[in-house]
């Protein structure tokens, strides 16, 4: 990957890699990005209602990767999950004071998880059934949505006796989201395809969630080196820039990869199993001056995996630099600003 026709001269960058809270998580590179959990009650049953959730990513370039998004909460009573559609919950709980229907669900504090790909239709609705992958509203506003519906029971069947949820947790994979208490919002509203006639839910109310990179991690995932035309010196990884770990816990440069356990199976809290180097990093960008000119500058950037638990086929580079408003052509991959930073940040995807 190239990027070409920075003004000389250039010194300093800022990487984050995402290959890809406490009071209220914050990303300074997207201030006013979050996912959005929006509840709408479809219809009353005689226990409970049908609501369908449905998720939507307004991140700029954060993406939810494989194994994708586990969504937990706290019921406000006694509900159950009486069935679900689009998605399914990890553990039924104890059922046995139910005789003839047995609830999907009847824990207290159910975890859900989205459909894989491929199942029956009678379990599909739109936007769902994708491993809980998720695309950033900044790569792909058709694929940042997520939805599944599910039916409520023992709940109350009135706007008056239904108790909104509570805790909500997001794993999207692994830790970084804090999520708002649920707050009610005016029921949302639908326009028929003739687009002549609106109908509105019976209840809507959503949640904010919101990411933290201190919360996601300790310490940082990704280091960088640099390297110019000019200079045989390669200015490599700090030592331990991403930790330092017991080489127990690493796989030695030398393996035979087929030994190695664990291989391109994502853990669920996102914990990378990396190869043993001095940085102890998941990923290094490596950032090349190729040419130095008086007018124009030209930089190569690589890549490198050494994360034996995933492969990162939609990955986002974000970096930060006081130049990179001046870029004139960028080779093989696709970039653009991140607003409101448009002067200083630039998000590059593998597009292609």
């Amino acid at each position: 990957m190239d990027l070409e026709r920075f003004p000389s001269p250039f010194f300093s960058a800022v990487f984050f890699i995402l290959m890809f809270s406490h009071a209220e998580a914050y990303d300074y590179l997207d201030p006013n990005g979050n996912i959005t959990l929006k509840w709408d009650v479809i219809s009353w049953t005689p226990d409970g209602y049908v609501a369908v959730v449905t998720m939507n990513n307004f991140q700029m370039y954060r993406q939810i990767m494989s194994p994708g998004w586990t969504l937990g909460w706290t019921w406000a009573k006694k509900e159950v999950i009486w069935s679900m559609v689009g998605a399914q919950a990890t553990d039924q709980g104890d059922c046995s004071k139910f005789r003839m229907n047995v609830p999907h669900c009847c824990k207290k504090n159910p975890t859900v998880v989205d459909m894989l790909p491929g199942v029956p239709y009678n379990q599909q609705i739109a936007n769902c059934c994708k491993g809980g992958v998720v695309s950033s509203w900044g790569q792909d506003p058709s694929a940042s949505v997520s939805s599944f519906q599910l039916s409520v029971g023992r709940s109350g069947a009135t706007n008056k006796t239904v108790r909104l949820p509570k805790n909500f947790t997001l794993l999207g994979p692994g830790l970084g989201y804090t999520c708002s208490p649920a707050k009610i919002v005016p029921p949302t509203i639908f326009l028929t395809p003739d687009g002549r006639r609106k109908t509105q839910v019976m209840m809507t109310w959503n949640v904010t969630c919101t990411y933290s990179l201190m919360l996601a991690s300790r310490n940082p995932t990704c280091c960088v080196s640099m390297s110019s035309f000019y200079n045989s010196t390669i200015t490599p990884c700090r030592t331990c820039a991403c930790g330092c770990q017991n080489n127990r816990t690493c796989v030695p440069s030398d393996s035979k990869i087929q030994s190695v356990v664990g291989l391109n199976k994502p853990a669920k809290d996102n914990t990378p199993l990396v190869q043993c180097t001095k940085h102890n990093c998941p990923i290094r960008v490596h950032w090349h001056v190729k040419l130095n000119y008086k007018e124009y500058w030209r930089v190569k950037i690589s890549i490198t995996n050494f994360n034996y638990r995933l492969n990162y086929t939609q990955w986002t580079l974000v970096a930060q630099h006081p130049n990179l408003n001046n870029i004139t052509q960028v080779f093989s991959f696709a970039y653009k600003p991140l607003l409101p930073y448009i002067s200083a940040s630039k998000s590059l995807s593998n597009n292609t």
